[in-house]
């Protein structure tokens, strides 16, 4: 059974490969498809954006698309960025942007008071744009008061797991590998996975 990877970001589709890569499936991506639609992320929630990149595509492209949404929500913002975390500091903003303007944000909160989670929402919809799978999952942290480390992307130089004492970024894809957000929503999603796999493999058998 094959799946696209309906998102544009490079480093979110090779997290999302290493983590389903391993369970068999034929994992493409938008990169793969010229045809590919540039989809509105105009919902107001994880859940719905995640559930417009998997439909939209999979209609779009007639495969099996998988969609996901995630960002950061910082409980002194009043759970701001969320949805926004991508665009923080403006349409075009970069990583650099959004996290300088995140600091910028909190130089006044204390550190007990920097609490945060990221979120994740993942969607698998059918060729006929049926959502067949969701899953959604969260990673609490902290934000720190410098950025530290060079690996992930995103937010990930100021997310601090309180466990580790490291930032997400410090700690790399090793430990993001288990303990991320879009790594526990995609260990929720698997059995689901599994069974649509399963499904699959029948209807082609009978066919």
């Amino acid at each position: 059974m094959r799946l696209v990877l309906g998102t544009n970001n490079s480093k979110k589709r090779r997290e999302l490969a290493l983590l389903l890569e391993p369970l068999g499936f034929e994992l493409l991506t938008l990169a793969d498809f010229p045809q590919a639609l540039a989809v509105t992320e105009d919902g107001n929630s994880f859940a719905e954006n995640a559930a417009l990149k998997a439909t939209r595509q999979a209609l779009n492209l007639q495969e099996w698309v998988v969609g996901e949404d995630s960002g950061l929500l910082v409980d002194a913002l009043g759970g701001r960025p969320g949805i926004y975390s991508a665009r923080y500091a403006g349409e075009n903003a970069n990583d650099d942007a959004n996290n300088r303007k995140l600091l910028d944000e909190l130089k006044d909160v204390p550190t007990e008071a920097r609490t945060a989670h990221y979120v994740c929402h993942i969607t698998v919809a059918d060729p006929e744009g049926n959502i067949r799978a969701d899953s959604e999952a969260r990673c609490s942290g902290r934000i720190g008061w410098q950025r530290v480390g060079d690996a992930g992307f995103g937010y990930d130089p100021l997310f601090i797991i309180p466990e580790y004492r490291q930032t997400f970024a410090q700690l790399g894809d090793a430990v993001k590998s288990i303990l991320s957000h879009r790594a526990r929503a995609s260990r929720r999603l698997i059995p689901q996975l599994k069974q649509l796999a399963h499904a699959h493999a029948l209807s082609h058998e009978s066919e």
